[in-house]
């Protein structure tokens, strides 16, 4: 680690908890066993853009859900805070609110970058310093998870009606392997894409082409499920129809994405309905 120091004490509490309480069924491993719910959920897809794209047509159907991990499934980006805000304070700084949004979706390198910028380091060592967040996300990782509202059931959903699933993330797979473990369920998702998997990372479109390739459906066949701007821009250059999941980074005036301010607003119909002849509600 750099100066040869440890790791900070930080809190592990999210920002918004009260003291801490025993686990909820939110830390239990993998999805619920869920059959696919016969009447749409109450919540609403509205589109987005200018010109709102409607359902996806000339497809024969949904062909497999293509996930974002943190932030979309996981209730992760507090952890990813907590370590990289450690890893400002080990360096004398601290990394201000704006940095830590704009790394929201974004590879490691690209992180990396942003954050030697706002702190203002001019001999930055990032194989060091990532080594520094890694360890410290392991250890956040193996013991602060939770689902996303929603999330879970969602996936348990897609899984149950036989439909293909990959994990498409930024993070590096040594993480995923943690969340996989930990709480997703290693067995969940039928490919898993990593951010050190692929030569150009979100928000290019290789992450979730190679998904598509790898589960052997056409990408115009797939729902993406994000919550970055980066993440969104990575799904819609690569043909997938996209839902886009509001959570700590502003998501407007991207064209053709359709919104959903949780998915505990969406379930497997919404999804099919996205291929469908009826758009979705607005």
């Amino acid at each position: 680690m750099p100066g040869g120091g440890g790791v900070p004490q930080v809190s592990l509490r999210h920002p918004t908890e009260g003291p801490p309480q025993q686990p909820s069924p939110g830390y239990r491993t993998g999805p619920p066993a869920l059959a696919p719910s016969a009447e749409p959920a109450s919540g609403r897809l509205s589109g987005v853009g200018a010109s709102t794209a409607g359902p996806r047509r000339g497809s024969t159907g949904l062909a497999a859900v293509l996930f974002d991990m943190d932030g979309t499934l996981l209730d992760s980006e507090w952890l990813w805070d907590t370590a990289l805000r450690a890893l400002a304070t080990h360096h004398g700084g601290v990394l201000s609110e704006a940095a830590r949004l704009a790394m929201v979706g974004r590879n490691s390198t690209d992180s990396m970058l942003v954050f030697y910028q706002d702190l203002g380091l001019t001999q930055p060592d990032p194989v060091t310093d990532n080594g520094f967040v890694l360890a410290r996300m392991v250890e956040l990782f193996a013991t602060r998870l939770r689902w996303r509202p929603g999330a879970a059931e969602l996936v348990g959903q897609v899984r149950g009606a036989g439909v293909p699933t990959a994990l498409v993330t930024s993070t590096d797979r040594r993480l995923v392997e943690v969340a996989l473990a930990s709480l997703l369920g290693e067995d969940t998702f039928d490919v898993v894409v990593c951010g050190n998997d692929v030569a150009r990372p979100k928000p290019d479109p290789e992450p979730y082409r190679t998904a598509a390739e790898r589960l052997r459906v056409p990408i115009g066949g797939c729902v993406a499920i994000e919550d970055s701007p980066a993440g969104l821009a990575s799904a819609s250059a690569a043909g997938a129809v996209v839902l886009g999941v509001r959570g700590e980074v502003p998501l407007a005036g991207v064209d053709g994405v359709y919104l959903v301010d949780s998915l505990t607003e969406v379930d497997l119909s919404h999804l099919r309905r996205l291929f469908g002849n009826t758009p979705p509600e607005s």
